[in-house]
C-alpha cells in the first residue's frame, strides 16, 4: 500500500534522521523536547568533557529544503517570524542553531541503500542567529546560510567545543 505521507512530513523526518546520524557518529545524544514552544525540534547533549562548561547542550531548529544543486557560497531559507525571534534571542541558557538539510527535489534521489553503503543526498548546514537584528517583517524572514558551515561530525564537534569553552557558536 503506497504511503500518503505529505512531502513536508517526509522532509521533517529526514532532517531529524540526518541530524541524529551526525550526532551519533560525533558521540552526542539527541532527544526530542516534550513540547515545541520555543522553536526547538531536537536537543543535543555531550557527556563530561573539559572546558568551561561541562556536558554541553545545544538546541536545534530543523528545516529541510529541496534543491538539485547549490552553486553559490551561501543559500537562502525563509523562516517564520516566531522561529527567527526564538533563534536570535541572547538570554538563553542553551545556545540555539538553525539546521537546514538540503535534499534533491526528487524524493527517490534522497537515499540509496545497498549492502556496501548507504548514500544520503545532500547534506545539512548550520546557522547561528544569536543576536540577529530585530525585523518589522511579520511573516517570513530570509536568512542566508553559509555553505562552509557544513553540519557533519567534525562540524558538530567544533560547535560543541565552542559551547564547552563558554562561547556561543
Amino acid at each position: 500500500m503506497p504511503t500518503t505521507m505529505p512531502l513536508n512530513d517526509r522532509k521533517d523526518l529526514f532532517s531529524r534522521a540526518y541530524v541524529r546520524a551526525v550526532a551519533s557518529v560525533a558521540g552526542y545524544s539527541a532527544t526530542v523536547p516534550e513540547l515545541d514552544r520555543e522553536s526547538v525540534d531536537l536537543q543535543l547533549a555531550g557527556v563530561g568533557g573539559g572546558g568551561t562548561v561541562r556536558s554541553p547542550y545545544l538546541d536545534l531548529q530543523l528545516k529541510c529544503t529541496g534543491a538539485d544543486s547549490l552553486t553559490e557560497d551561501a543559500f537562502s531559507h525563509v523562516l517564520k517570524r516566531k522561529n527567527y525571534d526564538d533563534l536570535r534571542a541572547t538570554d538563553l541558557a542553551t545556545p540555539r542553531l538553525l539546521i537546514v538539510t538540503v535534499v534533491p527535489t526528487a524524493l527517490e534521489d534522497w537515499l540509496e541503500v545497498s549492502e556496501e553503503e548507504m548514500v544520503v543526498r545532500h547534506c545539512a548546514y548550520w546557522h547561528s542567529l544569536y543576536g540577529a537584528d530585530e525585523t518589522d517583517n511579520t511573516t517570513g524572514i530570509t536568512v542566508h546560510i553559509q555553505r562552509r558551515n557544513l553540519f557533519d561530525p567534525a562540524g558538530l564537534e567544533s560547535i560543541m567545543e565552542t559551547i564547552a569553552a563558554g562561547d556561543i557558536p
